[in-house]
């Protein structure tokens, strides 16, 4: 679960942010002594999310996450990739190496530059994803969600949360592959 214990959270706190799979996640009950922050963090992601593609959300935020060492990111957003844009089989190897396909390989790149060394971004490194294509609204999507990863992945290990037992239930090349940090729970 955690290394901190939160309260019990007041009112439909836990009602309200169940997944649809029915379950409390671990990162709701973490964030239940902080649940204005949470609601806060749910109001930028979808503001981020709702300028941009939903699969090149996805890259950006699984490369963050692996460059984070984030197993809960890894695993929510690589689940979310393998569901819906490719197979299990590449989405493993979009943690070791870069995408095949130039743009998501720019955009990834880009990407775990922006959480591990946002200062060493050049000029140099949006004109590569504006020769990939992307304009500069599209650069600075990329940026946010890079970014916005950050503060969520980093509270989820700073606080030590694990990510969910239900992670378990990926096929085992997905969650040797994105398990890059903490352990699922068991």
């Amino acid at each position: 679960m955690a290394f901190i214990s939160t309260p019990e959270p007041a009112g439909d706190y836990l009602a309200e942010n169940r997944s649809p799979a029915g379950y409390v996640p671990n990162f709701v009950t973490t964030f239940a002594a902080r649940p204005d922050v949470f609601e806060a963090w749910k109001q930028l992601n979808n503001a981020i999310k709702a300028n941009m593609d939903l699969r090149r959300y996805e890259l950006a935020t699984l490369a963050a996450a692996t460059a984070l060492r984030s197993s809960y990111c890894s695993l929510a957003h690589g689940g979310v990739l393998a569901d819906n844009f490719f197979s299990d089989a590449e989405v493993a190897a979009l943690v070791d190496k870069p995408a095949s396909d130039p743009v998501d390989e720019a955009v990834m790149t880009f990407a775990r530059k922006v959480v591990l060394a946002a200062d060493s971004v050049t000029a140099a490194d949006v004109d590569r994803l504006r020769e990939a294509g992307l304009s500069d609204e599209e650069v600075l999507d990329v940026t946010l969600a890079a970014a916005a990863r950050a503060f969520f992945s980093k509270t989820l290990d700073g606080t030590g949360t694990t990510p969910d037992a239900i992670y378990n239930g990926l096929s085992s090349q997905l969650k040797e592959a994105l398990t890059v940090g903490r352990p699922i729970d068991s």
